[in-house]
């Protein structure tokens, strides 16, 4: 696709790209903890895995998330994740930091970090005790629950930066520093196309997977 081909769909999907980033604001003023917390999990699901596969584990663990222990989440991901006992065990440890770490206070924990966007992603994507989170993923949640800023540097993404030459590679960053120098230049491509951040991340998302998901 070339860039003319870029702006032509972008105005075609912007407006419902703006929808869906506007839906995710409200819940950044509005949604409780245990929203917030699902969210996370949602995000945990996807990790090597499809926003779909995602969606669908946490309808299954749903009524089990807060109380549920590993065998008990186990069970009820048995068909619906690809990795039941591994995904389990991450919420389990990582439900049992953040209770010790805030209470569950999800809201509070993340305002705390005020204007400092990299920090609030370190708390998620550099922090032993959450597990199964690294920084595409906590830029994911974060974008998910209406903090903006962040790009979400996952396949679909990387192939599309390598196809205009933004970057050399489409493979995966493996380092903080990486993920940030990638992130870098999709800002760049972002400020010389006149496209918002996160909505060309969705729009580059959706131009891939035919889609426009949280």
């Amino acid at each position: 696709m070339h860039l003319e081909e870029l702006q032509k769909s972008y105005n075609e999907k912007r407006r419902q790209i703006r929808r869906r980033l506007a839906e995710l604001a409200v819940l950044r003023r509005e949604a409780d903890d245990a929203r917030l917390f699902e969210e996370l999990v949602f995000c945990i699901f996807t990790a090597g895995a499809s926003a779909r596969m995602g969606l669908r584990s946490v309808e299954c663990v749903r009524p089990h998330l807060f109380t549920g222990n590993h065998d008990r989440l186990t069970r009820a991901l048995l068909g619906a994740h690809r990795y039941p006992r591994a995904r389990a065990g991450y919420i389990v440890a990582t439900r049992g930091y953040l209770k010790k770490e805030c209470g569950l206070r999800m809201r509070e924990q993340l305002e705390h970090f005020g204007n400092d966007n990299q920090a609030r992603r370190d708390f998620l994507a550099a922090n032993p005790g959450v597990k199964g989170i690294g920084y595409k993923e906590a830029s994911h949640y974060l974008r998910n629950i209406g903090y903006r800023g962040y790009a979400i540097l996952d396949k679909h993404i990387l192939r599309t930066l390598a196809e205009y030459g933004v970057t050399d590679s489409p493979n995966p960053p493996t380092t903080k520093r990486k993920y940030l120098a990638v992130e870098e230049r999709m800002k760049d491509f972002a400020a010389a196309t006149g496209i918002d951040l996160d909505e060309l991340d969705l729009l580059l998302w959706s131009n891939k997977t035919g889609e426009i998901l949280k």
